[in-house]
């Protein structure tokens, strides 16, 4: 040191930094926990956030509609079967409460389409938003109670062994006195060059014997008009008098079916005819209109031995929107209300009345005045004062309404309120579903974890009895659980339970095995870490993410295969569920798509939601994400 150019001593050396914090950079934000940092991160996802939004909006229909919502879910009423969805007052032409239909038949008598007898025709015509007849006429070989024209098809029939066919009258008297005369019509020119028209002859049977038969037409191809005089054939004949039927017969040839169709029949008769009625009841110019009359009795006025049938009637079609609310809740019969309730929409100023008067001093005041007009009152007779009042109101006070109803969602097949039954359906559905994967996640959290994390002869014998129990088909397991235990809750609850837990069990044991010989977990046991602390502060939290995401799916999962229970008749008894619902309502697709597609729209959005929502708890809770933007 002494032959070196340079000289140091102890005090040349100094800290320069001895009063300083060193660091390598200054920390800018406080220190946050791991769930907090996961719910920032979790809040940065917005399709996460609105799944979360939509999903807390559906639970809370859930909870609060069942409560709230006055609509019946429980008594079946047939009269408020299929009410169209309604919002707005009916006319808007969008969520009005009407229904629009195409291609219906026209009940021509009345002006009305043909709906159910159910409902007056006045009733219809009240609720029609609008109706637009088809001007051309269809032709059907059916006899619709609708229908007009057309001709009687008397066939004979195969099935009876080749016999000749009878269309035989109701017994009618005659008199060679009365002037009765015969008139018949049968098919058209256009028929009479059919290949399958028969031979055929028409008379009057008054015996078994032939004898008793006067010919009125003898077997041939003869389709013109009949025009025979009775009571002269039966001077002619010597009789007096007869009863006698007009028979239609016929003739079968080898496996042809063979038939004549009749246009008309008239009998009429002179002054001195009797049994006048007997002659208009079997007398007939439109033959859809005898063939109804005939299938309404036990005979009818026309019998037949071979087929008996309509062709060519003739019916129009239609189409209309019809107001549903105003068809089931509109004007209603008498009906008879206590002074007590009458003198209180009086009292409200919904109207005025004066029963001194009587009912021709009613004035209604106010559109929330339940009657149109009074038509008689009742007075006591010793306190002359007014007892009760009968009148013509609204059918929806008669159903104890105290308005028109309106269904958001329309009504299904028993009457329930869609919109209650549906979210009704989904609080017993999430019920279920929440229960049964938070048993599941518990249960397969703690297999998984203790087979993941131990591994050899525990992760053998705990997954051969996994592959053993998975092996029996749940649908079995279900159907034998619902077979001992009945149709409940309790035994949807543990038929679900039994097999559930096994798919986050599988996903917590790979995950155990995929961070258990990580460098950090060997650390930590260097150090002394009991397993206890392994499992539930190194290992556990790294596998939250993807364990929790597939938990979250396993709600929808339940709430599906309770609805394919339901549709095989194994849904839950006694209580509303999705299921249930669905498998009731999906007959109606066809015809009533809102009773199918609004629960459908309900479902599709609670798995869209669980799907968003478990992809950002994913994220939020993966360990390695922690911190990052």
């Amino acid at each position: 040191m002494e032959n070196h150019p340079y000289s140091f001593q102890k005090d040349d050396f100094v800290l320069v930094q001895q009063n300083k914090r060193i660091m390598d950079k200054k920390l800018e934000t406080k220190p946050t926990t791991f769930f907090r940092d996961a719910f920032c991160r979790f809040c940065k996802n917005k399709s996460s956030v609105a799944g979360a939004i939509i999903l807390a909006i559906l639970i809370l229909l859930a909870i609060i509609v069942p409560v709230v919502s006055p609509h019946n879910i429980t008594n079946v009423r047939t009269s408020e079967k299929f009410l169209a969805p309604k919002m707005f007052e009916a006319g808007t032409g969008f969520w009005d409460g009407t229904r629009k239909k195409e291609h219906v038949v026209y009940d021509a008598v009345n002006g009305v389409p043909a709906l159910s007898d159910k409902y007056t025709v006045e009733a219809i015509k009240q609720s029609l938003v609008s109706l637009t007849v088809d001007p051309e006429v269809s032709m059907i070989d059916a006899a619709s109670p609708y229908g007009t024209g057309g001709l009687i098809v008397v066939a004979t029939d195969t099935a009876l062994e080749n016999k000749d066919a009878y269309m035989v009258s109701k017994p009618i008297a005659f008199t060679n006195k009365g002037g009765y005369q015969l008139e018949i019509v049968l098919g058209d020119e256009e028929h009479v060059n059919d290949s399958l028209l028969g031979e055929y002859c028409v008379y009057l049977k008054s015996g078994e014997r032939a004898e008793d038969r006067m010919m009125i037409r003898d077997f041939g191809r003869d389709y013109s008009p009949i025009s025979f005089d009775i009571s002269g054939a039966m001077k002619d004949a010597g009789i007096s008098s007869m009863t006698a039927q007009i028979v239609f017969e016929v003739h079968s040839t080898t496996d042809v079916l063979r038939y004549i169709l009749v246009k008309s029949v008239q009998l009429s008769g002179g002054s001195r005819a009797k049994n006048l009625d007997v002659l208009e009841e079997v007398s007939f110019d439109n033959p859809t209109v005898m063939i109804n009359n005939a299938d309404t009795t036990s005979m009818g006025y026309w019998a037949c031995s071979g087929r008996k049938g309509i062709h060519n009637s003739e019916i129009y079609y239609c189409d209309y929107i019809l107001d549903t609310y105003k068809l089931v809740y509109g004007d209603a019969d008498l009906i008879t209300y206590s002074a007590t309730e009458f003198n209180g929409w009086v009292d409200k100023g919904w109207c005025s009345y004066d029963y001194k008067i009587g009912p021709e001093s009613f004035v209604r005041l106010s559109d929330e005045c339940p009657i149109d007009s009074v038509e008689s009152q009742t007075v006591m007779t010793v306190t002359k004062k007014l007892s009760s009042v009968t009148a013509r109101g609204y059918n929806y006070r008669k159903m104890g309404y105290d308005r028109m109803p309106k269904f958001i969602l329309g009504t299904d097949s028993s009457g329930f309120d869609l919109f209650k039954r549906a979210f009704a359906g989904l609080r017993t559905s999430l019920i279920l579903g929440v229960c049964t994967a938070a048993f599941c996640f518990v249960f397969g959290l703690i297999w998984g974890s203790i087979s993941g994390y131990f591994g050899g002869n525990v992760d053998l014998l705990m997954e051969r009895f996994c592959e053993i129990l998975s092996g029996v088909p749940w649908i079995v397991i279900m159907t034998l659980c619902i077979l001992h235990l009945g149709n409940n809750f309790l035994t949807f609850f543990l038929a679900l339970c039994m097999t559930g837990w096994m798919g986050t069990a599988a996903r917590t044991r790979t995950q155990f095995y995929r961070f258990k010989g990580r460098e950090y977990v060997l650390a930590s046991r260097t150090l002394g870490s009991s397993d206890m602390r392994l499992i539930f502060k190194h290992i556990l939290p790294n596998s939250m993410g993807t364990i929790i995401t597939s938990s979250v799916l396993m709600i929808p999962s339940v709430i599906f295969s309770e609805a394919t229970l339901a549709y095989l008749n194994l849904g839950l008894q006694g209580q509303q569920s999705f299921g249930v619902m669905m498998s009731a309502n999906q007959q109606y697709l066809s015809i009533y798509p809102n009773l199918v597609i609004f629960p459908a729209v309900i479902i599709a959005l609670m798995m869209i939601s669980f799907n968003l929502f478990g992809n950002g708890l994913r994220d939020a809770f993966n360990p390695s994400l922690k911190g990052s933007e």
